[in-house]
C-alpha cells in the first residue's frame, strides 16, 4: 500500500530540482579559464603574510573594485629635460590624430615604469629563490627581478665591448626591507620609451625605484619614484597604484595589436586630425 506521504514528499522533491534547474540556467557554471571581475575579495582577508607578495592581484582598470591610482606628481626639469618634453605631445593633450606616443602610434612597448601605471589592469607576482616575476596582463609581459645579492649594472649603453643594451624593462634588483615591504630598483631602461603617459622623458642613466607594500591578504600597494638628474632637478613621484587579491586567480588577455591601430589611425583617428590650440594650453 502506498504511504499517503510519499505523493507529497515527490512533489515538494520536484518542484526543489525545477527550480535547481531553473537556478542554474539563469547562472551558468563559471569556467575555471576565465576572469570574472565581479568574483572580488571581500574585507581584507586578515594580516598579510610574511615576505609573500606571490598570487595575481587585480589593478585599477580591472573592474574588481581596487582604489584608484594617484597621478604622477610634475616634475622639475632641467633645461634638456624640457626640450625633450616639449617634443613630446601626448594623447591626452593632443588627440589619437596628433600624438607621437609610440604606444599610442605603434603599440611599442611602455617599457618601465610607464607599463607599472598605465593600462594596469592586473598583475601576478611569482618567486624563485633567486629572483621574483612580475607578470603583467597588459601586453602578456614579464619583468624579472633579480633577488640574488647582485648590484645594477653602470655600464648600459655606450659603445665599449662589455657594455649592457638598454631594456625596455631594465635592469632590475630587489630585497625586502621589512616583512611586507618588497623594493624594487632599476635602471638601464631603453630611452626611446616615455617616463609616464604625461610625456616626461628619461635618459638610460635614471633609476626607478618600486615599493610593494602588502597591508593585508587582500590588499597591495606600489608607489614609484624616478630619480634622473640629467632631465630633472630633483627625484619625482611616478604615483601609487593600488592592487586587491584576485580569489579566481585568472587574468584575461589584453594586448595592443598594431594592425588594428594602424586600421584605427587611417580610418578614424587621423582624418579626425588634432585640437590646433593643444600646444598652446598650459600644461
Amino acid at each position: 500500500m502506498r504511504h499517503p506521504y510519499t505523493g507529497a514528499i515527490a512533489g515538494v522533491a520536484g518542484v526543489l530540482v525545477l527550480a535547481a534547474l531553473a537556478a542554474a540556467q539563469g547562472d551558468p557554471p563559471r569556467s575555471p579559464w576565465k576572469y570574472y571581475p565581479m568574483d572580488r575579495a571581500v574585507g581584507d582577508g586578515g594580516p598579510a603574510p610574511k615576505r609573500d607578495l606571490s598570487g595575481t592581484w587585480a589593478g585599477p582598470s580591472s573592474g574588481a573594485g581596487a582604489p584608484r591610482s594617484k597621478a604622477e606628481e610634475q616634475p622639475s626639469l632641467t633645461p634638456l629635460g624640457k626640450q625633450l618634453y616639449d617634443r613630446n605631445k601626448p594623447i591626452g593633450k593632443f588627440s589619437p590624430g596628433g600624438t607621437n606616443d609610440p604606444h599610442t602610434r605603434y603599440c611599442d612597448p611602455f617599457g618601465v615604469p610607464q607599463n607599472m601605471v598605465q593600462e594596469i589592469r592586473g598583475m601576478t607576482i611569482a618567486t624563485l629563490p633567486n629572483r621574483t616575476f612580475v607578470l603583467l596582463q597588459y601586453m602578456d609581459l614579464w619583468r624579472e627581478v633579480w633577488t640574488d645579492g647582485r648590484t645594477l649594472p653602470t655600464n648600459v649603453g655606450g659603445r665599449g665591448r662589455d657594455t649592457l643594451d638598454p631594456k625596455y624593462n631594465g635592469y632590475s634588483v630587489g630585497r625586502w626591507e621589512d616583512d611586507y615591504t618588497f623594493v624594487v630598483d632599476t635602471t638601464g631602461l631603453a630611452p626611446q620609451t616615455w617616463a609616464t603617459k604625461s610625456g616626461y622623458p628619461h635618459s638610460v642613466e635614471a633609476k626607478v625605484q618600486e615599493r610593494f607594500h602588502r597591508t593585508s591578504k587582500h590588499d597591495l600597494s606600489l608607489t614609484i619614484t624616478m630619480d634622473d638628474p640629467k632631465f630633472y632637478t630633483r627625484p619625482f613621484s611616478i604615483g601609487e597604484t593600488h592592487f586587491r587579491w584576485i580569489p579566481n586567480q585568472q587574468l584575461d588577455d589584453f594586448t595592443c595589436i598594431p594592425s588594428e591601430v594602424q586600421q584605427y589611425l587611417k580610418e578614424m583617428g587621423d582624418p579626425a586630425g588634432s585640437d590646433p590650440d593643444a600646444a598652446r594650453r598650459p600644461n
